[in-house]
């Protein structure tokens, strides 16, 4: 690492779980980010300034006046831009040593099993359960570790998806893809906004630990945040042998 680089990383470098050995890693990590709202914003912005070596960072829709309320890498000024290319900016302009990928695109099909295959760490932050599913097959596939988000209303979730441990579950284990779960946008019922900045952080700080080897990931738990009374749950989760997705074929990816 460089004279600057220790200086601009140092309080990580200074956190003996973390020290140089860790920061490297996380210089030559690769990551990709579903999702430039609410949720891949903070997530964005926080991985960017840890020192992420490269971030691919992926949503196809434009920046709404109605986003400025909670999505913290937009502004005015980014209103009518693609979100990707808009938080990428601003990512930028944060740590312009990191190596940002803006795709103004809906990822599907091969094209997501590429982007997921090239990342050591993907991070769900869309709004969707069609995507949701879609990356959590990509990641089980590619034997890459998921790490996933919501937030509608009050009420937050994230968890981390790592079949490389035994016995771990996918996201489809906790929520069936043929279970036709109802859609919560938050255009439809709101949401608090400093509720998403608190899920988005949470991911990226499960990313950061991930990518860095360092202490436990909240695979096999979820996290309940409950924002109105500030109340915080976690529920175990196994995986599924009636998963369709990680459980029918037995798979153990590597």
């Amino acid at each position: 690492m460089r004279d600057d680089q220790l200086l601009r990383f140092s309080r990580h470098i200074l956190l003996d779980e973390i020290g140089i050995p860790g920061q490297a890693r996380l210089l030559a990590a690769r990551a990709l980010i579903v999702g430039a709202g609410g949720l891949g914003s903070p997530a964005a912005l926080y991985l960017a300034a840890a020192g992420l070596g490269r971030i691919a960072l992926a949503d196809a829709d434009a920046v709404d006046l109605t986003n400025l309320q909670r999505q913290i890498a937009h502004d005015l000024a980014s209103v009518g831009e693609n979100k990707a290319a808009s938080a990428a900016r601003r990512m930028r302009a944060m740590n312009p040593e990191c190596a940002i990928e803006p795709l103004a695109e809906r990822l599907e099909g091969e094209r997501l099993g590429e982007l997921v295959a090239g990342a050591d760490v993907v991070l769900d932050c869309s709004d969707n359960f069609a995507t949701r599913h879609a990356v959590n097959r990509a990641c089980v596939a590619h034997g890459r570790p998921l790490v996933s988000g919501a937030a509608v209303r009050f009420d937050g979730q994230v968890s981390v998806f790592d079949l490389r441990a035994p016995g771990a579950p996918c996201y489809a284990c906790l929520f069936p893809e043929q279970a036709g779960e109802a859609q919560m946008r938050c255009a439809e019922f709101g949401v608090f906004a400093p509720l998403v900045g608190v899920v988005g952080a949470m991911q990226a700080a499960e990313a950061l630990k991930l990518l860095m080897g360092v202490g436990s990931s909240l695979s096999g738990r979820l996290l309940l945040y409950n924002a109105l009374h500030a109340e915080w749950r976690e529920i175990r989760l196994r995986r599924d042998p009636a998963c369709s997705v990680c459980g029918a074929t037995g798979r153990s990816p590597g």
